[in-house]
């Protein structure tokens, strides 16, 4: 189970690449006022701090989502962010088989500050698919703000690959 987990967030980076390859350093950093004045390049920053915490967390098997740089030259420049997203791809490739039956621990977001124990109980798959879900949510996101920045978008993207492979399955059943 992994390994499709880790199968189907590598095809998730990559749709981000392709889009990626599309972007204008302009495009990419405008804000749209219709999206609460968000641009793409924020979201795609969110995303890729995201996979960085959970790869820098499970060696220590802590993974907090909320401590993260949120570093501007990701948000800026799509092409820092294809490097980093490359980067992603790489490690997450690496990860089957490694730490994928061990406890993790994740901070819980609404614990209080002066919380003993804020931390949760988790499993790499289990974040691996948050992830998932979490990168496909804001792409979604993501395609709303291009399409309007009148910007042309593969209708594939921001669709989780559960969805795709649903339409496929009904596409062939309509066929026979």
């Amino acid at each position: 189970m992994i390994r499709t987990c880790i199968r189907d967030n590598l095809e998730a980076l990559r749709q981000g690449l392709a889009l990626l390859d599309d972007f204008s350093a302009e495009a990419y950093r405008e804000p749209v006022p219709e999206c609460f004045g968000a641009a793409p390049g924020g979201h795609v920053r969110h995303i890729i701090e995201h996979y960085e915490s959970l790869l820098g967390g499970v060696l220590s098997g802590r993974i907090d989502y909320e401590n993260r740089p949120r570093d501007p030259a990701i948000e800026r420049d799509p092409a820092e962010a294809a490097r980093r997203i490359r980067c992603l791809m790489d490690r997450l490739d690496t990860l089957a088989g490694e730490h994928s039956d061990g406890l993790l621990l994740v901070r819980v977001e609404t614990a209080p500050s002066d919380a003993r124990h804020p931390w949760a109980g988790s499993s790499l798959l289990r974040e691996l698919e948050f992830l998932l879900s979490h990168t496909i949510h804001h792409y979604a996101l993501i395609a709303i703000m291009c399409r309007l920045q009148g910007r042309l978008l593969d209708p594939d993207f921001g669709v989780a690959p559960s969805t795709l492979r649903h339409r496929v399955k009904v596409q062939n059943l309509c066929a026979r």
